[in-house]
């Protein structure tokens, strides 16, 4: 405050007029120094203008004027301090007084305060001690804990419980290490819990290199199994099936009083490879004992990396060997054929990836769906390339057929978990034409040799479950009635063993084509049915028809065959429908004619020759009967007699065998080739003329077949019967014209229409002219006869010029 007073005093006065630089020097000079500046460049100035006793001068004056306000200062404050002087002295004797009373207040103090003295500097001693043992005591203690985690951490390691082991280590570390009084000891501790975390680190990547061994094997098995659970469900759908295409059909055959319940079975799943999610911190989320699909060494060694803080650098790690171990499962062995190490690849890689699905769902962070998809697209890729190469290669269709069923329940078994099987899929029916031409090949030679070992012999059939084996299985019955055994059935063994072998193919069809990823595959499987039995079972019946079919009975039991195998294709649709999933009203809906016409035809035909050979052997007794006869016979020629015995006892014996639309068809054919070699012996050259009394023995002849015909109406309709005369109806209608009293009624074409549409106007020129001839004694004149001319032969020479002009 004085300081600040005085500063305001001695503000500079600006009374002074001076204008000489001196004055004004020495008021810039008195104005820096009380305003505290710097006084640099006033020295500076002075040496530079080489006048410093200006400045010192300056300066002198200054103090002078310092010294006056000084005094002025002390003038003012003097009396005060005179007054406090006084106020000293006076209060000199209280102190003096004071000063004694004190001395002999610190003379008793001093006698009573030295015991009390002697005990607090005891007492400050014992605070002291006390200061340091408990100092010591906690000390002591902290080593303690420490020495009680050292030991929990060795027990815990012993143990290999390293993650607690870890976390002891960790609680050394924070909580002790810096606290450690004991230099040796936090030096072994510095240098130990490095070597504790390396060594747990070595052990636990030691464990989790055994489980990468170990896990290649359980998965395979885990493959297997998830395979085989995959394929038993298949089986248990296709039992269900079945079950629910025999209620259709006894529905469908109006058996109402029966009842069906179809029951179906639940599914086990994959209980017995996977396991409850909520397991422990190790668990493996699923793991089985049984298997030994354990994941809780990858746990533990992920969990304990994440403990080290290395979960990034452990999990790159075991990606790395994961995908490594999925290349060399990739390896297909050059030394084992596929067929045989197929299910052991597959079954490898659907385990692998039923693991990596488990570790994906239960490990955390451990591998990203991200990164088990590009494996898995990996995979896809070289599974496709494999089956592309090994498919290539296979010359067998069941083998084909066999690894396309595995890989099927592979992509159902692996679609559980999420993966995408679609190429795998499309792989399967890529190849699907190769597998049914080779499925074609290896039918077209087990037919063949079926048909090469039959002994064309009715199949004799001893028991019933023969006769269910071979004829229900089919649907060959034509009767509901089990027949007395033993049975002999009207075909031969080639029947049933080419029904099993259509069969079989059917279902190998159906197997390759079902479970594929098409739903509607039926008109694919008919395709190709369709060829089997119009390509290879046709063709090799035309063939064993033409080659080895030497007689009769052959032939017959042939064409015997051909009737079943007719009602056998009926049996092979509708089996191929049921197996496709299709109802059979839509598969019947879309049949088409007999698969087997050309066989079928080539058989009958076969029959039909081999019979009229067998006819014409009877039919050369023609050349004994008496064309030129005095009178007609009345029990028919010699020729009509053994045909007769010959086709009643055909007729017994092909009944037993032949289908009635067979019989007819063959009979009909032979009577009609019967018919022609009667025209063609008219027409012939060996008989040049004939009289009427031949023609009328012939029309006994055509009388006696007809009454055969009519007697076949037990075995066939009335309308069948008439369509067996009219295989005699050229003959008929010949002889009838013939025999006409006005033959000439033959050019009426509405008389024709219906009495002679099967006649040839030529053939009927040809034979009447035999008839006209004049040495025939029905025309014969003598005398007076001459002028009469016989009505008939008039109006037979009508019909033949008539026949000559429009020739």
């Amino acid at each position: 405050m004085l300081s600040a007073k005085v500063r305001r005093k001695i503000a500079p006065s600006n009374g002074e007029t001076d204008n000489s630089a001196d004055k004004q020097e020495q008021l810039l000079l008195s104005a820096t120094i009380c305003n505290g500046e710097d006084l640099g460049p006033f020295v500076r100035k002075a040496f530079a203008s080489g006048k410093p006793e200006t400045l010192l001068h300056n300066l002198r004056h200054f103090a002078r004027s310092k010294e006056s306000e000084i005094e002025e200062v002390c003038k003012a404050h003097y009396q005060d301090f005179i007054l406090a002087v006084d106020d000293l002295r006076s209060l000199l004797s209280d102190v003096d007084s004071l000063k004694s009373s004190l001395s002999d207040s610190n003379s008793k103090l001093q006698s009573v305060a030295g015991p009390l003295l002697t005990s607090l500097d005891s007492y400050l001693e014992a605070q002291t001690v006390s200061h340091n043992v408990n100092l010591a005591l906690s000390l002591i203690f902290s080593c303690i804990k420490l020495s009680e985690l050292c030991s929990r951490s060795n027990y815990h390691l012993s143990r290999g419980n390293f993650y607690m082991a870890l976390k002891c280590v960790d609680s050394i570390e924070t909580e002790f290490l810096d606290k450690t009084p004991s230099s040796t000891l936090k030096r072994m501790l510095e240098k130990k819990i490095p070597e504790i975390r390396s060594h747990i680190e070595r052990n636990v990547s030691k464990e989790f290199g055994d489980w990468l061994v170990e896990i290649r094997v359980v998965s395979r098995n885990l493959g297997q199994l998830a395979i085989g659970q995959a394929s038993a469900a298949r089986q248990r759908e296709e039992d269900l099936r079945i079950k629910q295409r025999q209620a259709e059909e006894q529905s469908r055959l109006s058996l109402r009083d029966c009842v069906y319940a179809l029951q179906e079975e639940e599914e086990d799943g994959l209980s017995g490879v996977m396991g409850d999610d909520g397991k422990d911190g190790y668990g493996n989320g699923g793991g089985n004992g049984l298997l030994g699909f354990d994941l809780t060494p990858l746990y533990r060694a992920y969990h304990i990396h994440q403990t080290l803080g290395l979960e990034d650098r452990f999990k790159q790690y075991y990606f790395e060997n994961r995908k490594l171990q999925l290349t060399s499962d990739f390896q297909v062995s050059s030394m084992t054929p596929f067929l045989e190490s197929h299910q052991t690849f597959f079954a490898q890689i659907a385990g692998f990836f039923i693991v990596e699905d488990q570790i994906l769902r239960t490990g955390g962070d451990l591998i990203s769906r991200m990164e088990v998809e590009n494996l898995w697209e990996t995979a896809v890729s070289k599974m496709c390339s494999v089956l592309e190469d090994q498919f290539s290669r296979m010359q067998t269709a069941n083998h084909l057929l066999l690894i396309k069923d595995y890989v099927s329940l592979l992509g159902v078994t692996l679609r559980r978990y999420g993966y995408p099987v679609d190429a795998l899929l499309d792989v399967l029916s890529k190849h699907r034409d190769k597998y049914h031409e080779l499925l074609l090949s290896d039918c077209r030679t087990q037919i063949a040799e079926a048909l090469a070992a039959d002994k064309f012999e009715q199949m004799l059939m001893k028991k019933e479950y023969e006769y269910s084996m071979n004829v229900l299985s089919f649907q060959l019955q034509t009767s509901d009635i089990v027949p007395a055994f033993p049975y002999v059935a009207p075909f031969s063994t080639t029947v049933p063993d080419c029904c099993r072998i259509v069969r079989s193919f059917i279902e190998d069809s159906v197997s390759f084509m079902s479970h594929g990823g098409q739903l509607e595959f039926f008109d694919v499987v008919k395709k190709y049915l369709d060829r089997l039995l119009s390509e290879v079972l046709d063709e090799a019946l035309l063939k064993l028809i033409n080659a080895s079919v030497h007689g009769v009975s052959q032939a017959m039991q042939v064409a015997a065959n051909m009737a079943v195998l007719e009602r056998a294709c009926d049996f092979f649709f509708r089996h191929a429908a049921q197996l496709s999933g299709i109802p059979l009203r839509m598969a019947e809906r879309g049949r088409r004619q007999f698969p087997l016409n050309n066989a079928r035809d080539a058989a009958e035909e076969m029959l039909s020759g081999l019979l009229k050979q067998k006819v014409d052997g009877f039919m050369t007794l023609l050349e004994n009967v008496n064309w030129m006869a005095d009178e007609p016979t009345q029990s028919g020629n010699e020729y009509v007699n053994e045909v007769m015995i010959y086709l009643e006892t055909l007729v017994s014996t092909a009944q037993q065998i032949l289908p009635v639309p067979v019989l007819k068809r063959v009979m009909q054919d032979v009577l009609s080739h019967i018919s022609e070699m009667i025209v063609g012996a008219l027409l012939g050259d060996s008989v040049k003329r004939f009289n009427v009394n031949a023609i009328m023995g012939i029309d006994v002849d055509i009388r006696l077949l007809e009454s055969f015909a009519d007697n076949q109406a037990a075995l066939l309709s009335d309308g069948d019967a008439k369509q067996f005369k009219t295989a005699l109806a050229e003959a008929r209608q010949l002889i009838n014209l013939l025999l006409s009293n006005h033959p000439e009624n033959f050019l009426n074409p509405v008389i024709r229409e219906r009495s002679y549409n099967t006649l040839d106007y030529r053939k009927v020129m040809t034979v009447s002219e035999k008839l006209r001839d004049p040495s025939d004694r029905l025309f014969g004149t003598f005398g007076s006869r001459a002028a009469r001319q016989n009505p008939k032969k008039k109006s037979l020479d009508t019909l033949i010029k008539r026949l000559k002009d429009a020739s």
